[in-house]
């Protein structure tokens, strides 16, 4: 995904479009956030996880497929949760576009949160509740701070929208089975995980994220940031 988008804003300022991993980031390190965003000096990217995309489409193309047909999936049958696939297949595809994505533009701030979303759960009540899916080759499936700002931010993206949320999200496990054999097929076990979303500080964090990128002196890395700790001791030589 493409965080980083600028326009001019009306005092001609750039403006700044801000993701739940430019958030995740800011939490990480200010450092590393101001120079990817006002820099394009980026990390050093993880190694691609081509296998992960492939499971994401093929994901989508399934869970579409049931929606199309107005039936449940069955992976929501099985965890007994009292809700349909959002029905709206375009407004959903515009959600999941890279290019457009669920947004709320801040006119006091003039920036733009967005976010790209998965696929999203609706109940009897019409509440709505963001499900995304997950992929792993590790034996257990593990809940990631990361993971928590991610559902809070598509949380507080809906309601900005004019949508109902349940105060709930869901991660859509699929952990490769490594007991039961190979046989030309790569095989998977499901788990539903539910989290409780918080939108309450989604607001100050984005504002705190905007402030600092204004700002034309850099901050310092976070103690803990691994890229600082690195920097450091190279620094010494």
């Amino acid at each position: 995904m493409n965080n980083r988008k600028y326009t001019l804003n009306r005092n001609g300022s750039r403006h700044i479009q801000l993701s739940p991993t430019s958030l995740n980031l800011f939490y990480d390190c200010p450092l590393c956030f101001w120079l990817e965003k006002r820099e394009k000096i980026r990390r050093p990217p993880p190694y691609p996880y081509a296998l992960n995309s492939a499971v994401d489409i093929l994901l989508k193309q399934e869970f579409d497929s049931y929606r199309a047909k107005g039936k449940l999936h069955p992976l929501l049958v099985e965890n007994n949760i009292q809700a349909k696939l959002f029905r709206d297949q375009n407004e959903l595809n515009q959600w999941r576009s890279n290019f457009e994505g669920i947004r709320f533009f801040d006119p006091e701030l003039e920036a733009t949160l967005f976010g790209v979303v998965d696929d999203v759960l609706e109940f009897p009540d019409g509440k709505l509740a963001v499900l995304d899916y997950k992929s792993t080759g590790s034996s257990v499936a593990r809940v990631y701070d990361r993971f928590q700002v991610q559902m809070d931010v598509y949380s507080y993206l809906l309601e900005k929208n004019g949508f109902l949320t349940t105060g709930k999200g869901y991660l859509a496990f699929y952990i490769v089975d490594k007991k039961n054999g190979f046989g030309d097929r790569l095989p998977f076990r499901k788990e539903l995980h539910e989290i409780e979303t918080d939108t309450s500080y989604v607001q100050g964090l984005f504002e705190e994220a905007v402030t600092l990128l204004r700002k034309s002196t850099p901050p310092v890395h976070h103690q803990d940031c691994k890229f600082g700790i690195w920097f450091g001791q190279v620094a010494k030589f």
